[in-house]
């Protein structure tokens, strides 16, 4: 896909060799993805996979403290939320606190993928439930899934669960659904009725330097536009899993032993004057 900076210089080869490098268990830790591999099951795995992405932001040691305190006091995800009530979630989580997220934000957040899961059965159906069979990407369902867990939790802040609406790249929401839907050495899937097509890059500011140096965007912003336009520059590579890349490009940088500057230096587009 072209792109006011010109069209990218960047081979498919290149980015299959990134991913054969990359995409493996051993590189995830650290990566709050590591917690859903101790739940088997989809039906626990969905609910561990929701918290540790919603506490996806800050240095990734806090999150990991902070997803594990909150699994800590929970046993097996599912059964727990079947049990719990608003005031045993309230007190449960009363004392976690993940930088701007309080106890009583997460309690609500859990209060809300209850009720879901009440509602709907899965976390999975319910966002199946707001997919249209003619959507190309996740967008649209994921606004209405974003909206029904707003609801249902009685209103949360857009800091613990992103508001698509606003034109957010909704990089943790996002991120969920690649470890929901994806299946491979490294996301551990266990969702259906979303084909991996419809995924959109879970952008930050650090995949957004990567793929602007890589003239796979020309917008400014990590927004969500420049999300959906990454995504379509990766379709060119990858069109039924164009998500594909995302992992092993997020290694480069994250890493020590990685050499983003080096890999940027060979596949980047100059800048259009």
């Amino acid at each position: 896909m072209p792109t006011a900076q010109g069209r990218p210089r960047i081979t498919q080869a290149a980015l299959d060799g990134l991913y054969a490098t990359w995409n493996r268990r051993e590189w995830v830790h650290p990566d709050p993805l590591e917690v859903l591999y101790d739940y088997p099951d989809p039906a626990d795995r969905e609910v561990v996979g929701l918290v540790a992405a919603c506490l996806s932001y800050g240095r990734v040691k806090s999150i990991l403290n902070s997803v594990r305190a909150v699994l800590g006091r929970m046993g097996p995800p599912r059964a727990f939320l079947a049990e719990a009530t608003a005031e045993r979630l309230r007190e449960a989580f009363g004392g976690v606190r993940h930088r701007f997220a309080t106890g009583e934000q997460l309690a609500a957040l859990l209060l809300g993928a209850k009720r879901l899961l009440e509602r709907h059965g899965s976390l999975n159906a319910c966002f199946v439930a707001h997919l249209g069979e003619g959507d190309a990407t996740v967008v649209p369902a994921l606004k209405g899934f974003a909206a029904e867990l707003r609801a249902a939790a009685g209103g949360l802040d857009a800091h613990l669960l992103p508001c698509p609406t606003r034109g957010s790249a909704c990089k943790r929401l996002n991120l969920f659904l690649r470890w929901m839907v994806r299946r491979d050495a490294v996301d551990p899937g266990g969702w259906s009725g979303v084909s991996p097509a419809q995924l959109i890059v879970p952008l930050d500011v650090h995949m957004h330097r990567i793929c602007r140096t890589l003239g796979l965007t020309a917008r400014r912003g990590a927004d969500g536009r420049a999300a959906e336009e990454i995504t379509g520059a990766f379709r060119r590579f990858a069109p039924d899993d164009p998500v594909r890349y995302d992992f092993a490009l997020t290694r480069l940088g994250i890493r020590d032993d990685s050499d983003l500057d080096g890999f940027l230096r060979r596949w980047a587009v100059p800048e259009a004057s």
